[in-house]
């Protein structure tokens, strides 16, 4: 069944993600804060700056206006960055109150907000308050924009503690190539979204200093360990980080030049300085907000998280990245579980 779907976030995966959901037979309103970007969508349907060579349905409007993209809207998809979650959920609950609707809300956004440490959907539930809205549903897994424009094979999960709106998730994304499951762990599909991020940094940059698939493997694998080890202390199901939020995101994430986590940890392994790195990406890299994030949360809760402490200490506190990945292998020999 046809629905309005309301769009927050014209980034890469928004804006596909907007389209999938115009493909489905939906009708859809992408929202964005840059006027240009707006235009360039509804003229020409493309959305270079994010996506090149791709040419979104002429059917998909976009707006500047949160109000004339949110009326009439019965869900609400946020993928906005996770430092601009909370403004534009603000923003939104000013709209909802006078449009009077109460839309299911999902996001897709990846992080932890810096200094509360809250999860995404704490964030929305704390500026969007439960009678102006229906359930919170988290959409994650592996999925790289720039496969879901080829229509290339995805699977990802649709977590929420409401199962029926899991399910509504499902239904609206579900096609022949974009298959989506239901989960109840919000908690442990959020923080493996986020934190698998980290892990990508420190394979792009385990790439960019030239070592090979051993590496890369190993410090994939123990990085899940980590982030399993953090999600099981807020109570988070450990089967969740061997599932699609967990060890599927991570394998694309840490993997691909699609990821520009990896791609910024190349460059950083190559010897470019952060500030060089951001300066040249052009996007946000999740990963380094989410990096201080985690390492104070693992402070905090007491969680021993290695890996995730020293990428801390390369990005924040300019350790040589060669003297990091050596301290971490000449720790004392431990247990493996």
């Amino acid at each position: 069944m046809s629905e309005k779907i309301a769009v927050l976030g014209a980034g890469s995966w928004g804006s596909i993600l907007a389209n999938l959901l115009d493909e489905n037979g939906n009708e859809v309103s992408l929202w964005s804060y840059n006027p240009d970007q707006v235009k360039e969508l509804n003229e020409k349907h493309t959305n270079t700056h994010y996506i090149k060579d791709f040419t979104y349905s002429e059917t998909l409007k976009a707006y500047s206006d949160l109000k004339q993209a949110l009326a009439g809207a019965t869900t609400v998809l946020f993928v906005v960055p996770t430092k601009a979650v909370r403004s534009v959920a603000s923003e939104a609950k000013a709209v909802l109150e006078e449009l009077h609707t109460k839309p299911q809300i999902i996001h897709a956004s990846k992080g932890i907000e810096q200094g509360t440490y809250k999860r995404v959907s704490e964030i929305l539930a704390e500026e969007i308050p439960a009678d102006l809205r229906a359930a919170i549903t988290v959409l994650s897994g592996p999925s790289h924009a720039e496969d879901v424009a080829k229509r290339d094979i995805t699977l990802v999960t649709a977590a929420s503690t409401d199962q029926d709106a899991a399910k509504h998730t499902q239904k609206l994304f579900m096609n022949r190539y974009f298959r989506v499951y239901t989960n109840s762990d919000v908690i442990g599909v959020e923080i493996a979204a986020a934190l698998k991020n980290i892990i990508a940094l420190g394979t792009g940059a385990l790439n960019g200093l030239g070592y090979g698939d051993n590496a890369k493997a190993a410090l994939m694998t123990r990085g899940l360990a980590e982030i399993s080890r953090l999600g099981a202390s807020f109570g988070a199901n450990p089967q969740t980080f061997t599932g699609l939020a967990g060890v599927g995101d991570i394998i694309v994430t840490g993997t691909s030049q699609n990821s520009r986590n990896y791609r910024a940890g190349d460059e950083l392994g190559k010897g470019q300085t952060l500030e060089e790195v951001i300066d040249t990406m052009g996007m946000v890299i999740e990963g380094v907000a989410t990096t201080k994030a985690a390492y104070e949360l693992s402070k905090q809760r007491g969680v021993e998280m290695p890996i995730t402490e020293a990428i801390y200490q390369v990005l924040y506190e300019g350790k040589d990245i060669r003297k990091a990945i050596s301290d971490l292998m000449m720790r004392e020999g431990r247990s493996e579980f």
